[in-house]
């Protein structure tokens, strides 16, 4: 019997420079767990603001200070290359945004939209004494900077199994953000709950992939999948198109795509709404930049095998996303069917396999993720007697009595309508033109139907503008007041959808510059 001796253990290679925006993140949410659990509830809620936007610029400042740390670290499942440094750039710029939408107390002694005591039952005695005293539930905002730590990781994921620390590191949070709205809190957690089951379901499909894959290429790495895939003689084909399948449904539904979008317009329904501007415009940024980097880097070789499956996916996304926002009565499922639609677009431009398809994608998520959260910033203000207006009906007349509001609403309205002049035009010409140029006979097909289904979610959009401002008033519908923070970020979403459609140019010059994976 021969003895094989282990080879000697070599540590790895970890750039902590290159990680420092995610350790930043990491550490600023374990100082809000210790502010939790150590001051007193009567400065809880801004000790915790100031730790988190602290922490989220502090982060932001690390990740432009890394600019020459570009390369794979931490043995090489993490890589830290240009479009990796663009997209942790967008996720912290959103994350912010998102963080001050959450904070606003909206004149009251507590964030406004999430309940006082998350622990106890919704309508029980604990929950009415927690607010009488006044209680807040302030463990949102470390939450919030986990979550945003996973979604920074995930774009940078070499291997399948980092991707999947990142995925679990960003959802689990969601899941417990998601059931602590305010107001209709059986709503809230039933949506927590879909969400959770839901999520935990797609996560078996990606590692099940995951593990395919690794029976097909020896390895999890994705260059290594990509080099086994060029150098195959055939003999594990069967392990790779569903460990492709697999791996790829697990991201999909994160960004809801159909037909693994089931659980969208429940959990933003359901969620306070300042979590689901933050979950619309960050996950799917997250998610995105996940998946250009699994598609570009692991998969890219093999595209002719699944390539027209996710072509389907992406008709179908912009198909149902479009139609069935026409349907929809309540303001928070129809902007949920209109985030379906929009991932509809961005896969257009995903599978377009040009490095112009990656400025695409990366100009795209930057452009609907600031207006998305200031649209659902908007929505959070809008109240009448005392609870959030979700019903389209409780919004007619809203442009006669609160016209700014209603304005800046219905600009952000036409920006998700591709209204020229709106980044929502531009990021839509940028997506559709690499289809055109590079993505063949189904690239044209793809554009013709985001063409028609933009028409499509222009009427709901329009529809929505007429209901504001030339229809009567159902009801008093009001404005939430003070809201200092959710303006700030309300008016950060008008000058940004304004000037990306005016002045496109810096940022599309950003993301071009940014759109080349290093090299393994």
């Amino acid at each position: 019997m021969t003895l094989t001796v282990p080879a000697a253990f070599e540590a790895a290679d970890i750039s902590y420079q290159a990680l420092s925006p995610m350790i930043v993140l990491l550490v600023g949410a374990f100082v809000g767990v210790l502010v939790e659990a150590f001051a007193p509830r009567s400065t809880r809620h801004l000790a915790q603001v100031v730790v988190s936007v602290a922490t989220i610029v502090i982060a932001f400042v690390a990740l432009v200070l890394t600019g020459d740390s570009a390369g794979v670290t931490v043995g090489g499942t993490v890589a830290i290359d240009d479009p990796t440094r663009f997209m942790q750039g967008a996720l912290l710029v959103l994350g912010l945004l998102g963080l001050l939408v959450m904070a606003d107390r909206l004149g009251g002694d507590t964030a406004d939209a999430f309940t006082p005591m998350g622990a106890a039952s919704p309508g029980s005695t604990l929950e009415s004494q927690a607010a009488r005293k006044g209680w807040s539930t302030t463990e949102v905002f470390p939450l919030a900077l986990f979550a945003l730590a996973g979604m920074l990781l995930f774009p940078a994921a070499n291997d399948l199994l980092t991707m999947f620390v990142a995925l679990e590191l960003l959802s689990l949070p969601l899941y417990l953000m998601s059931g602590l709205a305010r107001r209709r809190r059986l709503l809230s957690q039933e949506a927590a709950l879909k969400y959770f089951l839901l999520g935990a379901f797609s996560s078996g499909f990606f590692l099940f992939g995951a593990a395919l894959l690794y029976g097909y290429a020896g390895s999890i790495d994705l260059a290594r999948i990509a080099a086994a895939a060029s150098t195959s003689t055939g003999d594990l084909e069967g392990l790779l198109l569903p460990g492709v399948v697999m791996v790829l449904v697990g991201l999909l539904f994160k960004v809801g795509a159909v037909p693994f979008h089931s659980w969208t317009p429940d959990v933003y329904q359901g969620a306070p709404t300042p979590v689901t501007g933050f979950m619309a415009a960050c996950t799917k940024a997250a998610a995105f930049g996940a998946l250009l980097r699994l598609l570009y880097v692991g998969l890219e070789t093999t595209r002719w095998e699944w390539r027209m499956g996710v072509v389907v996916i992406a008709a179908l996304t912009m198909v149902i996303g479009a139609v069935l926002s026409v349907t929809q009565t309540d303001i928070k499922r129809l902007l949920a069917y209109s985030s379906i639609a929009h991932a509809g677009f961005i896969l257009v431009g995903l599978i377009s396999f040009d490095r112009t398809a990656v400025e695409g994608v990366l100009f795209y998520v930057v452009a609907y993720g600031i207006t998305t959260i200031a649209a659902f910033a908007v929505v959070n203000l809008v109240r009448e007697r005392g609870a959030e207006a979700t019903h389209l009906s409780q919004w007619a007349g809203l442009g006669r009595a609160h016209p700014y509001i209603a304005g800046t609403f219905a600009l952000f309205m036409l920006a998700f309508a591709g209204i020229p002049l709106t980044s929502g035009f531009t990021a839509k010409v940028a997506a559709f033109i690499p289809a055109v140029e590079h993505g063949g006979l189904s690239g044209v097909l793809l554009v013709v139907i985001g063409v028609l289904m933009s028409a499509v979610t222009a009427f709901v959009y329009i529809r929505l503008i007429v209901l504001m401002f030339f229809t009567e008033p159902g009801g008093e519908v009001t404005v939430a007041a003070p809201a200092t923070l959710s303006l700030v970020v309300i008016g950060i979403g008008v000058l940004a959808t304004i000037a990306l459609g005016v002045f496109p140019g810096p940022l599309l010059e950003l993301a071009q510059q940014s759109s080349v994976f290093i090299p393994r």
